[in-house]
């Protein structure tokens, strides 16, 4: 590995925080219901008095199953019903990009991915995702993100990861997917222009596509104030039948019947090298990811039925 491969990541520079690496990002952390509670106060002490370590990128894995997926757990279980599919897509010991539709106006989808592939996984991977600036120039939130073991969406970081053997995550619809309107569900916005294919096949790992139902409903988007995210400088600023009319319970997302699948990895190491620089290999593997979650989608749709199950 290069020099260069060694320099901490973009997201943790921008946060300013680095640090040693730790033993492994892996393993799993076996908490008995009895013990939770505790386990989780300890993580936090040991965080106020600086004794943890991180890797490169600032991810802290104690802290994120312990602390930030423990949060999301109950919402992941009980309020959503996560469904799970193809999990054995996802390799115990290896690198993999896994590839989703982006929905639901704030990005609970890339969390309950998250929590997926951790507890659903037999070797409880972590799930690395690339994340938008706006994330990381967010105050909290970037910090919370960098612990949680997520960077910048840009190619040096990216490759990193899945040399390193990290299962990566990307939503290539972006703020395109997670900010357009409820009466366009469903129906995936474009992929831009195939910058997460090229990492997949530079480093030759393999791409999984990945379908997401269950987002769509959750802040159901009918209106957008543009005049007022310009001002706040976001993307976007989401009117939905309960928000902002009801103020913070508009924030409570509604309970829809969520299936996450993963599809059949498709192979990159049988590409000749240079592939990765070639435009029509990428787009053609663009095309082919994006054409498979879209029917997936239709599928799950289909085997849901109603949207809260």
């Amino acid at each position: 590995m290069t020099e260069d491969r060694l320099r901490p990541s973009k997201a943790a520079r921008l946060v300013g925080a680095t640090g040693p690496r730790p033993s492994s990002s892996n393993n799993p952390i076996s908490l008995t219901v009895e013990d939770e509670d505790e386990d989780t106060l300890e993580v936090l002490k040991a965080r106020l008095k600086g004794d943890y370590a991180v890797d490169d990128f600032g991810f802290d894995p104690q802290f994120t199953d312990q602390v930030l997926m423990a949060f999301m757990r109950p919402l992941y279980r009980h309020w959503f019903r996560v469904q799970v599919s193809g999990i054995d897509a996802i390799p115990s010991d290896s690198g993999a990009l896994v590839v989703a539709n982006h929905s639901g106006t704030i990005a609970v989808d890339s969390v309950m991915t998250q929590v997926a592939i951790h507890d659903e996984h037999p070797d409880r991977r972590n799930l690395r995702m690339l994340g938008a600036n706006l994330v990381f120039q967010t105050p909290f939130l970037g910090d919370l993100a960098r612990r949680a073991g997520h960077t910048l969406a840009c190619h040096d970081d990216a490759e990193r990861l899945l040399t390193e053997g990290e299962i990566v995550g990307v939503w290539p619809e972006g703020f395109k997917g997670i900010g357009k309107p409820f009466a366009e569900r469903y129906r995936l916005q474009r992929f831009g222009r195939g910058g997460f294919v090229s990492a997949a096949v530079r480093t030759k790992t393999p791409i999984i596509p990945t379908a997401i139902v269950g987002a769509e409903e959750i802040y159901p988007m009918v209106g957008n104030a543009t005049l007022l995210a310009r001002i706040l400088g976001l993307p976007y600023f989401p009117i939905t039948p309960t928000f902002p009319a009801l103020g913070p319970l508009g924030l409570i997302p509604l309970p829809s019947k969520w299936l996450i699948h993963f599809d059949e990895p498709i192979p990159t190491d049988h590409l000749p090298e240079g592939a990765a620089d070639d435009p029509a290999v990428l787009f053609e593997i663009t095309d082919q990811v994006r054409e498979r979650i879209q029917r997936k989608l239709y599928d799950l749709l289909a085997e849901r039925g109603g949207v809260f199950g």
